[in-house]
């Protein structure tokens, strides 16, 4: 076999390969929360796992708080782990009129200037002037699944979701790449509802085309 049915054998492996359905996450309502801002939540007590999450290393925490809004309350949403250096809420916009508060269309960590929130344990109620954000939906890949669908940290670009009543292109999706990343598109509950996703198992495919 000589270069050109090499080069010509890959090429066509590549595409096949950015055919392939990516696997997708749906984001309920969920807080990060730092070490501190745990510690006062939650004196004394590890946080401990509930279930591991799709991404290496994050899982689900058995322990939950009640967001406390101007205008409303959510009761029992889940906290993330680990521990992070900043506080950080993850809703809906659903879930932002429901509390009375303007969160901004964020990716995850930067919550400078964003919503503040009253979170309420068992144990203590704090109120955080910032950290409240609605989650740019994104795909997490790692450097390799990134070469092969040819986008780099950062772009911006088009997933068609199938598999559903209600297939959609959603746009504005940002690729997110590194080491310790697995595969997998993430949305929140608005965009999961939008598309009908529910029983069953919808998929998601890259779409190669500018945003």
């Amino acid at each position: 076999m000589d270069n050109d049915q090499i080069t010509l054998l890959t090429g066509q492996v590549i595409a096949q390969m950015r055919q392939r359905a990516i696997p997708l996450g749906i984001s309920n309502r969920h807080v990060h929360l730092s070490a501190m801002d745990y510690q006062r939540l939650f004196p004394g007590q590890p946080l401990t796992v509930k279930k591991a999450l799709g991404q290496p290393g994050q899982f689900a925490a058995e322990q939950t708080v009640t967001l406390k809004g101007p205008k409303g309350q959510l009761k029992n949403v889940r906290l993330l782990g680990p521990l992070r250096g900043q506080s950080q809420i993850e809703i809906s916009r659903t879930d932002a009129r429901l509390l009375g508060i303007t969160a901004p269309l964020r990716l995850s960590g930067d919550v400078a200037g964003s919503a503040g929130i009253t979170l309420v344990s068992d144990y203590a109620e704090i109120s955080l002037a910032e950290g409240v954000i609605i989650a740019q939906r994104h795909i997490h890949m790692s450097r390799l699944d990134a070469a092969i669908f040819g986008v780099k940290q950062g772009e911006i670009v088009n997933v068609e979701i199938k598999g559903t009543d209600r297939p959609l292109i959603f746009g504005g999706v940002c690729i997110r790449v590194g080491d310790d990343m697995r595969l997998e598109l993430h949305i929140d509950t608005d965009e999961a509802n939008a598309a009908d996703i529910g029983e069953g198992k919808p998929t998601a495919r890259l779409l190669l085309t500018p945003f």
